[in-house]
């Protein structure tokens, strides 16, 4: 997938600061629902966000939604992706990778909800299993402050 040329220091800034924004605002279901880029590393990221009255998903109890457990699930895994692809064509710029992204889409994803969706602050873990020509496998866990494992997924991703 690459050869041995890496981008320049310069360049991976701009691409940092590239995906940052697009995942944080141009995404804006991704804004709308507060999640902010965490830690990561090649196919590996973070997802932090803060329970709000919004995202209450049973009234009685105030749990987090099941959607939006399956929401950041799955930008966790598509996030993943855009890392791993990012790091596997380290010798282009950041506008050749942006573009890398255009068929970026899920193509199935599978979600086990383990506990209720309790807590403050929830962070949403992904790593990419496996990174093909046209297909990306992932796995992701979701955690709160107040609950060790509240929900994992296995997804699938289109990447060209």
């Amino acid at each position: 997938m690459s050869n041995d040329a890496k981008r320049s220091t310069d360049e991976q800034k701009k691409l940092d600061v590239a995906i940052k924004e697009l995942f944080e605002h141009k995404i804006v279901f991704n804004e709308y629902l507060g999640f902010t880029m965490g830690s990561h590393t090649a196919g590996s990221v973070s997802i932090d966000f803060k329970m709000r009255p919004e995202l209450i998903g049973h009234y009685m109890h105030g749990r987090l939604h099941g959607g939006v457990i399956s929401a950041v699930l799955d930008a966790a895994g598509g996030l993943a992706v855009i890392w791993k692809i990012a790091d596997a064509y380290s010798n282009e710029s950041a506008d050749q990778i942006l573009e890398r992204f255009k068929a970026l889409a899920t193509i199935d994803i599978r979600v086990d909800y383990l506990r209720p969706g309790m807590g403050e602050v929830f962070t949403a873990e992904a790593n990419v299993v496996r990174l093909g020509r046209r297909i990306a496998a992932t796995h992701a866990e979701l955690r709160s402050n107040e609950v060790s494992q509240i929900a994992t997924s296995s997804a699938t991703y289109i990447v060209s």
